[in-house]
């Protein structure tokens, strides 16, 4: 549940960032500030000095997804409410239940959910496709970090974080060609880098010790239970944060996800 809140509160700090800090800039200051925190505190450098070959190209790819999600995401939000984009995020890992086990209650959560996000995207796409290209986008990616957290979660909660430590100094060295030269007025600004910061800790830091705390010690088909309530989170920190009113067609398109999300059984 603390994962839920700082899923969707550190983001929602990102976008009233945006006004002085391009997208991309906050998203290097967020995967920095967690790859630093990450860096020191569990040192996870020494990882690669004793991994697998397996290990090792597992957290690459981790690190790889973690840059392109918080990317698109950012790109996302920019352009659509969050509850819009979070309920958008959940359509990967309940396609993937559906397809892995055929049974009646897989397709109707997939149907709910895709239901829902037909009514949210019918009432936006004309005027923000490119916001659904990078929330579509930003769901495959979830999938992927799902797929990948679990699998580093499965050694124990101290290792699997320092594992995501080491994925995260791998996100920023992929995210910085693209994101340092937005990120740089923050450096003229001691408030506005201290900000960025505050937006790492509550966007990445804290949500992913989490889910890697959850996911060493629940079953898969519990913690994605467990998940259903982000698409709800979204919006209403999206209400409370943003001031972003959802219409009762957004609300009805929100709660149809948040149903099939609840709904799935986990491959």
């Amino acid at each position: 549940m603390a994962s839920a809140v700082f899923h969707y509160l550190g983001p929602s700090f990102a976008v009233l960032l945006f006004a002085k800090i391009e997208v991309l800039g906050v998203a290097w200051l967020r995967i920095a500030t967690a790859a630093l925190i990450f860096g020191l505190s569990r040192r996870a450098w020494r990882f690669w000095l004793r991994a697998t070959q397996t290990q090792r190209l597992t957290v690459l790819a981790l690190g790889l997804v973690l840059a392109a999600m918080n990317a698109t995401f950012y790109l996302a939000i920019d352009r659509l409410p969050l509850g819009t984009v979070g309920a958008i995020e959940f359509i990967g890992p309940i396609a993937l239940a559906a397809i892995g086990m055929r049974t009646a209650r897989n397709l109707l959560a997939l149907g709910l959910a895709v239901a829902g996000v037909a009514i949210l995207t019918d009432i936006r796409l004309a005027g923000e496709p490119l916001g659904y290209l990078f929330a579509f986008a930003n769901a495959g990616l979830f999938l992927l970090y799902i797929l990948l957290g679990h699998r580093i979660a499965a050694s124990g909660g101290a290792a699997g974080i320092e594992r995501l430590g080491a994925a995260m100094g791998v996100a920023l060295l992929a995210i910085t060609p693209f994101g340092i030269g937005a990120a740089w007025p923050a450096f003229g600004d001691p408030w506005l880098l201290l900000a960025g910061a505050g937006v790492g800790i509550a966007s990445s830091v804290l949500p992913y010790i989490c889910d890697q705390l959850a996911m060493a010690r629940l079953p898969r088909a519990h913690f994605a239970l467990l998940l259903s309530v982000l698409p709800a989170m979204a919006s209403l920190i999206g209400f409370v944060v943003l001031q972003q009113v959802p219409s009762l067609t957004e609300l009805l398109g929100i709660g149809l996800v948040v149903a099939g999300v609840a709904l799935r059984r986990e491959i």
